[in-house]
């Protein structure tokens, strides 16, 4: 009974139990193991549901249909989600993705903004300063793209180039990253500067002190495809000039946002070698970058713009 929601997530009954201790007029979800949650909670309690679709949660880990996380997500999306009362994604990706299987129900992109960090100053012009490239996750990891910008250190290592990286580094991913530095035979020995996690709502005003957000995904699966990533707003918040990775999802981000920065293709070294080249030649064109991505990050891709379409589209479903 309920086997699907207990593997989903262990908590999901004490959690369940902690909401029924919490009338409210609206239940929402913000990942898979809290979406029976809301759900359940909601019909307990007479009322209403929402789920925040932040990832394409079926493929997240695997595009094989007949894998067992493919299957059990699968399994518990398609038995709640037509029960939510609305449902909002994080990208126009995942929208369509949704959109595709459940069609009749109307997605609502809300795009993973930050509240603008007034702490952040804005960005100053360079004077022959290494170009600081900013890169950061939770855990350091080769499976996010970092490869392409190694091989590019080696390409323009003649530049004067820093490659910080902000994350739990693994003993096993640093024993990796020493063999791929290895491998690439360095002549002058790269900058590459390794930080310790530190809490999220600090890591904007961190980043302030780069020129360059790296968003290297590599599109591994349809969700890694289809989302886009935090990494961006951060960097923007930040007041750093991107550089994305093609995705389906940031490349249409970058065609719509061009002033903030460029795409690549991935895997397309001598191509990102070429963006980073520009930056470094053109000082002026990457302080114009910084401080497009530090207004924007003000005025327009904040959560205080897309608060106010989450908050219609809540009172719009409370009062239907």
């Amino acid at each position: 009974f309920y086997l699907a929601e207990k593997a989903i997530g262990r908590c999901t009954f004490l959690l369940l139990k902690k909401a029924l201790q919490h009338p409210a007029d609206l239940y929402i979800a913000h990942n898979l193991a809290a979406l029976p949650v809301a759900v359940l909670a909601a019909k307990k309690n007479k009322v209403k549901c929402g789920f925040d679709l932040e990832d394409f949660h079926r493929h997240e880990t695997s595009d094989d249909r007949n894998n067992f996380d493919v299957r059990l997500k699968t399994y518990i999306e398609e038995k709640y989600i037509p029960q939510s009362n609305y449902l909002t994604a994080s990208s126009l990706q995942i929208t369509a993705l949704y959109q595709a299987i459940f069609l009749n129900r109307e997605i609502v992109t809300l795009l993973n903004t930050f509240n603008v960090v007034k702490e952040v100053s804005a960005p100053i012009a360079k004077t022959a300063e290494p170009l600081k490239l900013f890169w950061f996750s939770q855990t350091i990891g080769l499976n996010r793209g970092l490869q392409d910008i190694l091989s590019v250190l080696k390409i323009l290592e003649q530049e004067e180039i820093e490659l910080h990286l902000l994350g739990f580094l693994t003993e096993e991913t640093q024993a990796e990253l020493n063999r791929l530095m290895a491998e690439l035979q360095f002549q002058k020995k790269p900058v590459l500067i390794f930080y310790n996690p530190i809490s999220p709502d600090k890591i904007p005003l961190f980043a302030s002190q780069f020129d360059v957000g790296l968003a290297l995904e590599p599109g591994f699966c349809i969700n890694n495809d289809a989302a886009l990533s935090n990494k961006i707003f951060t960097y923007l918040q930040a007041g750093l000039a991107l550089i994305a990775s093609d995705t389906t999802a940031q490349k249409q981000f970058m065609v719509d946002n061009a002033e903030l920065g460029f795409c690549y293709e991935k895997g397309n070294q001598q191509q990102l070698a070429s963006i980073l080249k520009q930056l470094i030649e053109h000082p002026d064109l990457l302080f114009s970058i910084k401080t497009n991505a530090y207004q924007a990050a003000r005025n327009t891709l904040n959560w205080e713009t897309e608060s106010i379409k989450f908050l219609n589209l809540v009172n719009h479903t409370l009062s239907a």
